[in-house]
């Protein structure tokens, strides 16, 4: 491969390890709260979280870009506090992943939470243990199947995300143009040998994750028997 092809894989990896990790840091409690809350706004909420699957990811980059360009709040925020403009840079990428990958953490978690059995929390806090102790000493371990399938899930639509990220970063050589971007712009460009090189790649890729995904989730049992 080429070394800009190679820059567009490293971009990739980078973009999609970043935004898997802010995903797991902001989803997971997004999750736990929407998985126990009794509030008459969660459906709102809920609602919101998984707007991203059902809009298409040019409305939503259209939005950010005004948002966090120069005459939007956002982008006069950055800018007042000395971080410059998001918009076509890495860091405005990374946005706009984060926000339309965040159904794919926060719903495969919420539904984990919500399979815990009640008695297993009320158990806990009768031996005294505070809410926070509740969360990472039963709650999370119960939920590591969930927690397994958001990474991979969050990871793997980043990595795959064309319409947000072009609308947002455009096509920068080293710094926005991550494979998506590179597949669509060799085949303009009419490279259809490189073009098909990287889209193998991203469906090999896909094939992984899915078997991953698979494999791991499988009950305990089952995976037992195939040992045997």
């Amino acid at each position: 491969m080429t070394p800009a092809t190679w820059s567009a894989v490293r971009l990739s990896a980078e973009l999609a390890g970043l935004s898997t990790l802010l995903l797991l840091l902001l989803g997971t409690p997004l999750a736990w709260w929407l998985a126990r809350t009794r509030s008459i706004f969660k459906p709102l909420w809920a609602s919101l979280v998984a707007m991203p699957l059902v809009l298409p990811p040019s409305v939503l980059g259209f939005y950010l870009l005004l948002l966090m360009g120069p005459q939007g709040p956002v982008g006069r925020l950055t800018e007042w506090l000395g971080l410059g403009r998001l918009p076509f840079s890495f860091g405005g990428l990374v946005v706009g992943s984060v926000l339309y990958s965040m159904p794919f953490v926060v719903q495969p978690l919420q539904q984990a939470f919500e399979a815990i059995p009640e008695r297993l929390l009320e158990a806990a806090a009768s031996l005294r243990a505070a809410p926070l102790d509740r969360f990472f000493s039963v709650a999370l371990p119960l939920a590591r199947p969930g927690l397994l399938t958001a990474s991979v899930l969050g990871f793997a639509h980043t990595v795959g995300e064309f319409g947000v990220v072009l609308m947002l970063g455009g096509n920068i050589p080293d710094r926005t143009r991550v494979l998506s971007v590179a597949i669509y712009d060799h085949v303009e460009a009419g490279e259809f040998a490189e073009a098909q090189q990287l889209s193998a790649g991203m469906v090999a890729f896909a094939l992984v994750v899915l078997l991953t995904l698979y494999l791991s989730n499988r009950p305990r049992r089952q995976r037992q028997e195939d040992r045997a």
